[in-house]
This record gives C-alpha cells, structure tokens and sequence, in this order.
C-alpha cells in the first residue's frame, strides 16, 4: 500500500515530507519521491527508485526550497520498480503533480483516449493517467479540474494534487483509500496514516469516501462530491509519536510482541467494571433483537481472520449458534444469505481494509447487524458499523501483526 504526505506551511515542505514518509516505511514500498512548489515556472520533482534515504541523501546535496508539497511511497502495481513509475507523476509541462494511493481501474481506457488527444506519457502506471486528465481539465481552477477529472475515475485512489499557480493550494480526494487531514497551526497535511504526521499535530480529519479536502493558505474545507461545504469533527489522537517509534527495540515486530500483555490489559480493563464484570457500553442490541439472529458471520481479512477462526469456536461453543468465518475478498462473492435476521462481525486492525469495508457496506444493504471489531479510532469500518468495539493495541506498525491478533481473541472472547 502507498504512502502518501502533502504539506503546506512555513516549514520547508520537503523536510516534513521525508519524515512524514519515513513514518509510513512500514506499509513497504520500492521507490520515493518529492514534488514542490518553489516559486518557479515547473514543479520540482524528485524521485528514486530504493529504499527512502536515496532520496533524502539527494535532497541533503541538493535543497529544494518551497512550502508547499507531497510525498509518496510507492508499492508497484502498474510498471516494475523504477524512477520514472515512481510517484510523483506530472503533466507534460510539469506544472501540475499527482500523488496516489490505490488502482484506477480504467487507466487503459483514458490513457488511449488521452494519447489520441496528443498526450505523452513517461511511465507505465495508472496515475500518470490521473495527472494528464487533471490537466486536461484545469483551467485556472485546480479543485474544478480534480472534480472534473476524478468523475471519469473508476476504481479506489487517494490523491493528492498540486499545481504551479498557486503555493498556497493543495487539493487531495479520498475514495475507498485512507487519507486523513492534519490541522496544525498555520500548517495542513495531508497523509495516509497518522503516524506521519503525529510529530505536528494531534488534530485530524478523516475524510470519507467521496470527500475532498481543499487546503489554502488560511483555511482547511472538506467538500463531498456536490460540491457542498461538509462540517468535520475534529479528532484529537491521543498516542504519541513515541507510541509508534521503535522504543529502542531492533525493529517494529519484536516491540510489539513485547506489547502484547499491555495492549491485552487496555482491552480488557476498558471493558470491565468495578467488580470484574464484562460490560458493552457501546452495544445496546436487546435480547429480543439477538433472538431473531439465526446467521452469524465473521469476516476478515489476513491476521484478523485467523483471529475470527478463534471467535467461531468460542461463539460457537458458549453460545451454541452456528458461525461462518470468511475471508472478505471471497465473501464478497459467494453471494452469502444475509438478511435482517443476520449478525455480521467484522475485524480489522486498520479498520481501512477494502475488502472488509466492502462486505460491510454489502451487509448493510440487506438489512443485517454490523458489529466490528476495530484498532483505530475513527476509522472507515468503525465510523460505518451499527457497533464498534475498539482493541486498544495501540498502534501496531509490524506487516506481521502480534498484538493487534492477541486483542482480537481477546475481545471476540468478551463479547462471546
């Protein structure tokens, strides 16, 4: 998955940049790069294929000076690993640049429709796509052109967009990848995980599909796809920037095995009342509601399938009702018997797997009960479910989960 950081403030951008994306090291990638407004006639666009020092060595050597900008991580779906497929990717006269997270499942499609307009290309990707299409639209306007040209869009992205015009404008879209907006004072950001952007503010914004956020100079506005001014609640992130630092240990993985009693604690302490009770303040599904359930399904995707492998058994055992775990991406498809008489729980660590939010929106629809099990607060699958019980792991950074497994057992056996 890509990573993805915009900046716009006093600070210099790519400063802020290479650290937002070195905090985003852990979802993997192959190459990096910078794209800055400096004030000139083209962006400034650098970018490497290799690990994120290769570019940040190069701006060490040779400063770009701007306060404006975005940052990307790219893990290769269209064209191999290479400093031409990696992200930024700009028009012809590298005046606007695109950053991007996710699959534009027609790019072939606009991209001969694009050539045969008399576009060139440089990469093999689908988000050169996305930024030749802006500028086929733009007209002054950077948010009418992102409008005009995501309507042609078909697929999940997150992008973030800049453009020579103006230093103090930087436009970014969300549809069915993560990206949040970090409000800090007398800076914005944008990113696609908190961690990035954590060492500036604890205030963000998360935007949901649909939602583009316009950030100028002296204000931050989320609009949905009318076009209509959309009122945020702003949430203060309430771990550290040393929560999800190496504390000392070798690596990611071995900090978070050791963190599995403490994440296990918080989940179960937050559920317990005074006299060691198990308590659901968040669930209030009657008795005569859980008499009408005769389905219940668990479903995930990876780690925290194994996990709903774990809760089947132990529903299945203290309750005596049969359960059904799948993984989301083949659930999605088996056209399973879901009703207004269904219970689907579902786990995600995240709580932005696509797959997963999928089956939700699919359970939704025909009228079932979605509880979810979730580690991040705020997030797409919590905000979306009927009910949602965090696992207070903490933020788990590992691609192989521990703790995250650990206090998904832990709180699917609670709720059993």
């Amino acid at each position: 998955m890509c990573g993805i950081v915009g900046y716009l403030g006093n600070r210099q951008a790519t400063d802020v940049l290479v650290d937002g994306l070195s905090k985003l090291e852990y979802r993997g990638y192959d190459s990096a790069g910078v794209a800055v407004n400096n004030g000139k006639d083209n962006l400034e666009i650098r970018k490497f294929q290799g690990r994120l020092a290769v570019l940040a060595e190069d701006l060490q050597k040779s400063p770009i000076e701007g306060h404006l900008g975005i940052g990307h991580t790219r893990w290769a779906t269209h064209g191999v690993p290479s400093d031409e497929n990696a992200h930024p990717h700009f028009n012809e006269d590298q005046t606007i640049a695109v950053v991007h997270n996710g699959i534009i499942e027609n790019y072939l499609e606009l991209r001969a429709e694009l050539q045969a307009e008399g576009y060139n290309f440089k990469s093999q990707t689908d988000t050169e796509v996305a930024a030749h299409m802006i500028s086929k639209y733009y007209q002054g306007d950077l948010l009418d052109a992102v409008y005009k040209a995501t309507a042609r869009f078909r697929g999940a992205y997150a992008l973030g967009v800049i453009c020579t015009d103006n230093d103090k404008e930087l436009v970014a879209v969300r549809k069915d990848s993560p990206l949040i907006v970090g409000l800090g004072e007398g800076e914005n950001f944008i990113a696609s995980d908190i961690p990035a952007v954590l060492k500036y503010t604890r205030k963000v914004y998360y935007l949901e599909n649909g939602e583009y956020v316009h950030i100028t100079a002296d204000k931050v506005e989320v609009l949905n796809e009318n076009r209509e001014v959309v009122d945020k609640k702003v949430n203060e992130i309430t771990w550290d920037v040393e929560a999800a630092s190496k504390g000392g240990y070798d690596h990611f993985m071995i900090k978070e095995i050791y963190e599995q009693p403490e994440g296990t604690k918080n989940t179960l302490m937050r559920r317990l009342d005074e006299n060691g009770e198990i308590k659901l303040d968040d669930i209030d599904i009657t008795k005569e509601q859980l008499d009408k359930i005769n389905k219940i399904y668990i479903v995930a995707c990876g780690t925290a399938y194994n996990a709903g492998l774990v809760g089947a058994h132990a529903v299945q055992r203290f309750l005596k009702v049969p359960v059904v775990t799948d993984i989301a991406s083949e659930f999605r498809y088996s056209d399973p018997f879901i009703d207004e008489n269904t219970l689907v729980i579902l786990a995600s660590q995240s709580g932005e797997t696509a797959d997963t939010l999928s089956v939700l929106r699919e359970a939704k629809a025909k009228g079932a009960t979605v509880l979810s099990i979730a580690n991040v607060v705020g997030s797409s699958i919590a905000r979306e479910s009927d009910y949602t019980l965090y696992t207070w792991a903490g933020p788990e950074i590992a691609v192989a989960s521990t703790k995250a497994y650990t206090c998904q057992v832990t709180l699917l056996t609670m709720l059993t």
